[in-house]
């Protein structure tokens, strides 16, 4: 039988590998986010084409290896004027998901605070968390 110290690491240990991969999988939802936001803003506002005002202050093998607009062009989604409202959406989305990831972050901070003062208070829980340092011959 363990003892109540020890459930309780044991018990916290699975919280933090839980509240990590949260951590990880909204940072990934972040950054799909804010990528189809970039395309959906760089849709709407069309960047300027690539090396048309520096041709003559590139070496010329530079200048011929410049994307064709229409290349670059083709990467980005056909947004329609009625298609504006998505980048409001992808906004606030965004704004949603950083407000999770912060509670997600303040209770996996939360969770590690107990879990270092339960192994404070109970030391034997440590278990392999404290390993003894390899002896050098």
């Amino acid at each position: 039988m363990t003892s109540g110290g020890d459930h309780g690491v044991r018990s916290l240990r699975l919280d933090r590998r839980a509240l990590r991969a949260e951590s990880q999988r909204v940072g990934w939802w972040r950054r799909l986010v804010r990528a189809r936001l970039d395309l959906a803003l760089a849709a709407a506002a069309r960047p300027a084409p690539l090396g048309e005002d520096v041709a003559f202050q590139l070496p010329l093998d530079v200048t011929l290896g410049v994307p064709r607009m229409g290349e670059l062009e083709r990467l980005l989604p056909d947004l329609q004027p009625s298609d504006m409202p998505a980048i409001d959406r992808l906004r606030a989305l965004d704004e949603q998901l950083a407000q999770y990831e912060q509670g997600v972050t303040e209770a996996l901070a939360r969770t590690t605070d107990r879990l270092i003062s339960r192994l404070a208070d109970h030391p034997a829980c440590a278990g392999d968390v404290v390993a003894t340092p390899p002896v050098r011959r």
